[in-house]
């Protein structure tokens, strides 16, 4: 039997059930892939709780965009892959579950070196990573200052700004302060006073903002250090950016992502999985629960102050 988390009604983590299916059988250019770990992403609880736009509910929804597993079945016209690949599933809608049915097009092959657990834990904060920093513009030797730095798409973030010789000055809260010096960036306490310390750190001045924490405070001093609002970026605030005057891509921006915008997105998985398994990239796991487990676990995402991913293992 398959074992799955999904919802019938929109809500807090309390409306999360474990549900149990037959097992499913692959279709064409389908297959079918034992689900090892599901990352666990604050999409999904926006979705959970309808605060992302969404369809009325009709029937049980399922969760889940980032999965890692084996190929334990194949469907007809399936090329190109075989029963006992280790895999990444990319957009998996429905990734919690024990075993999930995948397009071959959704399929990135694991490097036998990568962990389970930091293979699906890179989807969505890589690919999300990845494009915020190459749509924002900055360049080398231009200053990108990251809020909320310490979670899975800013630690992201530092390491590929990094990559390109931007300098990063990532916030965080001081417990995780030293997460965000270790992998390159200048760490800098969020709070009152935020802005006098990250000019303190970067006297010669901000170039650009990714905002990865959506708070009026973070937004505020944003305003403060960059005056070009042009060079602010946000994934959290959606259609209130327009009025901002700032970027906005995911959190419900009203304008969808760029083909290139999506290319990128995609290049971002391949880029960090190959370099986990080079020792290139680093991915931090904040906690792993069971994937029956699965409203706990969103109950921690909801706590936030996270320092990684929340992984599922089913």
């Amino acid at each position: 039997m398959q074992t799955v988390i999904q919802y019938t009604q929109f809500g807090g983590p309390e409306v999360l059930e474990v549900a149990q299916y037959p097992d499913p059988v692959p279709g064409e250019g389908k297959v079918l892939v034992a689900v090892k770990a599901a990352g666990v992403n604050p999409i999904d609880a926006k979705l959970r709780q309808g605060t992302r736009p969404s369809d009325p509910i009709e029937k049980p929804r399922r969760l889940g965009l980032d999965a890692s597993g084996i190929i334990s079945a194949l469907g007809p016209d399936v090329d190109g892959w075989a029963v006992g690949d280790e895999v990444v599933v990319r957009g998996a809608f429905g990734g919690y579950a024990s075993e999930l049915v995948a397009s071959t097009g959704k399929l990135v092959r694991k490097p036998a070196n990568v962990p389970f657990d930091q293979a699906a834990a890179l989807g969505v904060a890589a690919g999300t990573a990845y494009q915020i920093v190459d749509s924002i513009g900055a360049g080398e030797g231009d200053v990108l200052l990251v809020h909320a730095a310490s979670g899975s798409v800013g630690q992201a973030v530092i390491q590929f700004a990094r990559d390109k010789g931007i300098v990063v000055v990532g916030t965080a809260n001081a417990r995780n302060l030293d997460r965000v010096s270790e992998l390159g960036a200048i760490a800098v306490e969020y709070g009152d006073g935020l802005v006098e310390r990250v000019r303190a750190a970067v006297p010669q001045g901000v170039d650009y903002v990714l905002d990865l924490a959506g708070t009026d405070a973070a937004l505020q001093a944003s305003f403060e250090l960059v005056p070009d609002r042009s060079h602010i970026g946000t994934i959290v605030v959606g259609a209130k950016a327009a009025e901002l005057g700032i970027k906005a891509w995911s959190g419900g921006n009203p304008v969808p992502l760029t083909d290139e915008e999506n290319a990128l997105r995609d290049k971002g998985l391949e880029v960090a999985l190959a370099g986990l398994a080079d020792g290139t990239f680093q991915v931090e796991i904040a906690a792993e629960y069971p994937l029956v487990e699965a409203a706990e676990a969103h109950r921690a995402l909801k706590s936030g102050g996270l320092r990684g991913k929340i992984v599922l293992v089913p």
